[in-house]
This record gives structure tokens, C-alpha cells and sequence, in this order.
């Protein structure tokens, strides 16, 4: 159809009056009906409700109640505690969390504070039962477990915080929690909470061995596999996944074994896999292991930088040099089939740096070890279920892939809040049915009933 220009363009001038009214039934955040129904198919509140048992059924505001509106407070974009003030008079978001009115900050803290220990253990146990249960939903025969740690800087002295390594911001003290995800999903299975001053490898191998039993009990007949980088090039934590027949590829760190690097540099035949990659493999393990494992070593071929005046107008000079990774594994398919299965756990920084974007995973607000954990858990929760919600209402898009990609086209939480939940909608009750009123956008209307009539469906 072919518009006038008097038919789109207006004339503006006025500024309105600006006039603040108390609107009960008026909501900013019309898409977290959304949230609602999962909450509610998950069960969540009342899951929630059995991981702390330090009497908090008794009080207005138990723990469950706080961490569930701490999940509510991430998924809906926000991340100091006080920005609850924005948004405490919202009657869709005191719904959603079953409540009249929200806890404030001092109530929120001073209930983390009261929790221990064994609070934490059952919020993780949680976060990995809500993940599996999904898996065998899916029936998946593959799963994939990747390992990584991850830096989260505090601003000032929190209790548990160490300093430690940390590339962005040298000598501030910080915690350095161990994560799983599951390569299928994108999902976090669950983390492990430490001080920044500890090697990547501290306390992964019982670390990894609950979450393998955890898999096995889900799905017995579901064939595992992991990718680790070097700084888990352990005896122990190898020969734990080869009795436990877990599939798993590992990169070796040339800088602890000066002899191997030698053997490599004067190699002289490798087999070619195609312009740019070349293998060969050997046998070969440390003196201190009494168990070897299959080694491939790869070469990439890349352009040098030549730095200085160049004589184009005679020739063009390409310069090259090699780049090379080791990579230990007990697979026993091609070269070519380890080298993208292992170079695929390159998608888990993505998770990290989405969860830190979208969820606040590095936002540390309290000064306990307990309640940091807890609001650990949080972000963790958040991303899941944003997963939770996109794998209930849509299909799979792709098969099992040499490196292990997702089995959906996931978006992030970032754009469900742009498309889907901050929305502006108005709650009434015509002829006694509540109704939540949006404005008539085709493409939020057409999403949005998507989505209530999938999640309606498996509750």
C-alpha cells in the first residue's frame, strides 16, 4: 500500500505534561505472564520451598520466596538488589512470584544471611534435577559435558574471596567457581564454588564425578563425553573418565614438557587433513603415569605478520608459520572428527559471557560466603530456564554435529526481554476473568501466544 506523505508525516510540537498516578492495574512487564506459566509447570516455588529447611515457612518472607524473586529480578534485565524499587508496585510481577508485596533489599539480605551451607548443596541439586529432567524429556543418547572456570571480580573484601589470577583487573580479590554445561542445551548443570587464588584443576575430579553420577542416574543409557582444557591434564582425572567409559579429549600443555615439545618441532612428516591442518600422532605419556592415552598433535597453518615497507609494485610476500595443539582423547574416530569435537568447546565461553551479559552471573552484592552463593545460583537458574521455556515451544533445529552445537537456536535473555517481556499491559477482570490487556503488535501477539500455548501444554 502506498502512503502520502500527509499520511505519515505529523507535525510535532507540543511537549506533554508529565503526571505521576497510582495505577494498580497497569504493568510494564506484560510478557512475564510468560515466567508465570513456567514457574508454574516447572513447579518451581514449591521446589524451591523444599531446598531450604531452616524454618523459613514461618516467616512473611521465606528463603525460597527471596531467591525466587532474585530469579524473577535477573530474568526481567536488572542487577543491583535496589533496583527492586522500580518495579515494586508492578501487579503482574508480584503474581508471578505469588506475593502483595515484594521484599525489600534489608529483608532480602538479612534472609540470605540466615541460610547455611546445606541450603546451597540443595539449590545446586536443584539446578541439575530441573536440567536432566529435561535431557530425558528429550531422550538424548549423547551428552556433553564441558568444564571451565571463570573469574568474578569483587570491588571490595568479600568473605571467601582471594586474590588471583585475573586478567582483566590484576590484584583484586575475587572467586573462581568451577561450571559444567551441557553442549546440547547450553545450559549450566551446576558449578562449584571456590576462592580466586586456585588452579583451575582444585577439587574438579569429585566435582566431575557428581556430575557424571548425576547424568547416569537420569540417563543410564546415554553415551557421556567432556572436553577439558590442559589445566585438567591429570592422571587421575583422565583415568576417572576412561573406567567410567566417558568419552573425552583433553589439551596437552607443552610448557610442562619441555621433551614432548622437542619431538614435535622435528617432526617431519605429518599427514594433511587439508589446506590449513596437518596430524600425526604418537605415543607417548608422562614419565609419572603408568596409563598412556592417544595423542594427536595438529598444525595449523597461518599467515606471519611481516611488519615494515613492502615492494608491492615487485612482488607479494607470504610468509608463513605453524601453530600447534596436542590433544589427548580414548575417541577412536579420524583425526579430523577429535580436532572439531574438541575445538566445540570453544561454545562454553559464549554461555559464560552470556550469562554475565543477560543474567549478571559477576554481580557479587553481599559480603557473606553463603549469600554470594546463593545469588550464584540465581543467574544460574535465570539462563536455564530461559532455555527451559524457548526448548518447550520450539522444535529441535539440528542433529548430534562434530561439534557438538546446540540441538536449538536458543535467543538470549537480552532479546526475550526486548521482544517478549517489557511490554506494557493492563490487568482488569471483566465479568469476573482476569484479563491481561497488550498492545495489538502482530509479531508480540503471534510470540507470545507461541509460547503460553506450548508451555500450557506441557503443564
Amino acid at each position: 500500500m502506498r502512503l502520502t506523505k500527509a499520511q505519515v508525516q505529523s507535525k510535532v510540537h507540543v511537549v506533554p505534561v508529565l503526571r505521576f498516578e497510582q495505577q494498580q492495574q497497569l504493568t510494564s512487564f506484560a510478557g512475564a505472564v510468560l515466567y508465570q506459566m513456567l514457574f508454574r509447570t516447572l513447579n518451581l516455588k514449591a521446589r524451591l520451598r523444599q531446598c531450604f529447611g531452616n524454618g523459613s515457612e514461618a516467616r512473611a518472607y521465606g528463603a525460597h520466596v527471596v531467591v525466587l524473586s532474585l530469579v524473577l529480578h535477573l530474568l526481567l534485565g536488572f542487577r543491583q538488589l535496589r533496583d527492586r524499587d522500580y518495579y515494586c508496585n508492578d501487579p503482574l510481577v508480584c503474581r508471578v512470584l505469588g506475593l502483595r508485596r515484594l521484599p525489600d533489599v534489608a529483608t532480602s539480605t538479612r534472609t540470605l544471611g540466615n541460610c547455611a551451607n546445606r541450603d546451597v548443596e540443595r539449590g545446586r541439586r536443584l539446578l541439575r534435577t530441573l536440567v536432566l529432567e529435561r535431557l530425558r524429556t528429550e531422550g538424548l543418547k549423547r551428552v556433553t559435558l564441558d568444564y571451565d572456570g571463570s573469574v568474578l571480580t569483587t570491588r571490595r573484601h568479600a568473605e571467601g574471596t582471594a586474590v588471583g589470577f585475573n586478567r582483566k583487573r590484576k590484584g583484586a580479590r575475587s572467586y573462581y567457581p568451577l561450571f559444567c554445561t551441557l553442549a546440547q542445551t547450553g545450559q549450566f548443570l551446576d558449578f562449584y564454588h571456590r576462592p580466586g587464588n586456585v588452579h583451575d584443576s582444585n577439587g574438579a575430579l569429585g566435582f566431575m564425578r557428581g556430575c557424571v553420577d548425576a547424568v547416569h542416574q537420569y540417563l543410564p543409557g546415554a553415551q557421556l563425553e567432556t572436553r577439558v582444557d590442559g589445566a585438567f591434564f591429570d592422571e587421575r582425572i583422565l583415568s576417572f573418565y576412561a573406567t567410567r567409559h566417558v568419552e573425552f579429549s583433553a589439551s596437552l600443555p607443552f610448557e610442562r614438557f619441555p621433551q614432548l615439545k622437542r619431538t614435535i618441532e622435528q617432526r617431519c612428516r605429518w599427514h594433511r587433513m587439508d589446506n590449513t591442518w596437518a596430524y600425526f600422532e604418537l605415543t607417548w605419556k608422562p614419565k609419572c603415569w603408568r596409563t598412556g592415552f592417544r595423542i594427536v598433535v595438529f598444525r595449523k597453518r597461518s599467515l606471519l605478520q611481516r611488519k615494515g615497507p613492502l615492494q608491492l609494485d615487485l612482488f607479494e610476500p607470504r610468509d608463513h608459520q605453524f601453530e600447534y595443539k596436542a590433544v589427548v582423547t580414548n575417541k577412536q574416530g579420524h583425526a579430523h572428527s577429535v580436532l572439531r569435537f574438541h575445538n566445540g568447546r570453544g561454545s562454553q565461553e559464549g554461555l559464560l559471557g552470556e550469562a554475565k551479559q543477560s543474567a549478571q552471573l559477576e554481580f557479587i552484592p553481599c559480603r557473606r560466603l553463603v549469600p554470594n552463593q546463593l545469588v550464584l545460583l540465581a543467574p544460574l537458574l535465570a539462563h536455564n530456564l530461559g532455555r527451559e521455556m524457548q526448548m518447550s515451544a520450539k522444535p529441535r533445529v539440528r542433529g548430534t554435529t562434530a561439534k557438538r552445537r546446540a540441538l536449538w537456536d536458543f535467543e538470549t535473555l537480552g532479546t526475550l526481554r526486548q521482544r517478549l517481556v517489557q511490554r506494557a499491559g493492563r490487568l482488569t477482570s471483566p465479568a469476573g476473568e482476569l484479563t491481561l490487556t497488550v498492545g495489538a503488535n502482530q509479531a508480540t501477539c503471534l510470540e507470545l501466544t507461541e509460547y503460553l500455548a506450548a508451555l500450557q501444554q506441557a503443564a
